[in-house]
């Protein structure tokens, strides 16, 4: 392994843009974090060519991934968890090159887990949460139970990791082992979607009653971002105008659903604005006026 991962690694830390790199070696019991390689190299760098840069090593039947990954790309990752193994490998890999303690630093401000990023975190997970659940609804419904099954599994999931993130922390891969650990009542709903000798049909519809419930206790944490920056501006938002918020963007396809659940839970007020047609209005959205 060394014989792979010297030169590489060497390389690397000579030139002037790199800030970091770490090696994550394969656990013998969770594979799936370093892709079943052997090692995962990965090195951060204040730019690239390209924000990510994949090359690919063997050696003795020994195989190595390397990851180049400029600054921003891995502050995206982080920040949205598009790349669960990325908070494994920063948290848990060895440093190997450190310039100027970037990587300590980069620890520590993780570890800190700023309020502003914590809430934007629990938004999106919450967003997606919304998302899952109501399609979820609408295929037990119509009695697509291999579908509705699909996403109150993914809706559990989301809120495993709202649950985690509440906690300060980050959620990881191995994201049911820390749920065990903080919230007892989400694993048991989980272990009775997968365990359960009930009918699936059964299974289903206390699930989503029993998600309702725990939904609506999150709506406080899950909703923070959203109305925080709906309470920047006085008066009313058009759609187009929350959408093409800078901080509201990253919400993408689950905005919109989640507006509508803040507009039933009565967190949101609709206002109509008049427009040249007869008898239509636009749409606008307000904060509601009791928070």
């Amino acid at each position: 392994m060394e014989d792979i991962i010297r030169p590489i690694y060497q390389e690397r830390a000579s030139h002037r843009s790199t800030l970091g790199i770490l090696m994550v070696e394969k656990k013998i019991n969770n594979s799936a974090v370093t892709d079943t390689f052997d090692a995962i190299l990965l090195v951060i760098a204040k730019e690239t060519e390209r924000s990510v840069f994949i090359k690919h090593y063997i050696s003795n039947e020994q195989k190595v991934a390397l990851y180049i990954v400029d600054e921003q790309k891995l502050n995206e990752w982080v920040l949205f968890g598009s790349n669960r193994k990325i908070i494994d490998w920063i948290f848990n890999g060895k440093v190997l090159f450190d310039r100027n303690e970037y990587v300590q630093r980069l620890r520590a401000q993780m570890l800190d887990f700023p309020e502003e990023v914590r809430q934007l975190k629990m938004g999106l997970e919450f967003a997606k949460l919304i998302r899952r659940y109501m399609d979820g609804k609408v295929f037990l419904e119509t009695n697509q139970l291999l579908d509705a099954y699909n996403h109150v599994v993914h809706a559990l999931h989301h809120l495993a990791r709202l649950a985690v993130i509440e906690q300060g922390l980050y959620p990881e891969v191995t994201v049911w082992n820390q749920v065990k650990q903080i919230d007892a009542q989400i694993y048991k709903l989980y272990e009775e979607l997968v365990e359960s000798e009930e009918p699936l049909e059964k299974r289903l519809e206390l699930l989503f009653l029993a998600s309702e419930f725990l939904i609506h206790s999150r709506i406080p944490s899950g909703s923070a971002h959203l109305l925080k920056v709906l309470k920047q501006k006085e008066g009313t938002w058009s759609i187009g105008e929350i959408a093409n918020h800078p901080e509201l963007q990253v919400y993408s396809v689950d905005l919109v659903i989640m507006l509508e659940y803040l507009v039933d839970r009565h967190l949101l007020a609709v206002k109509e604005i008049p427009t040249k047609g007869h008898n239509v209005f636009h749409r606008y959205y307000a904060v509601a006026k009791h928070l």
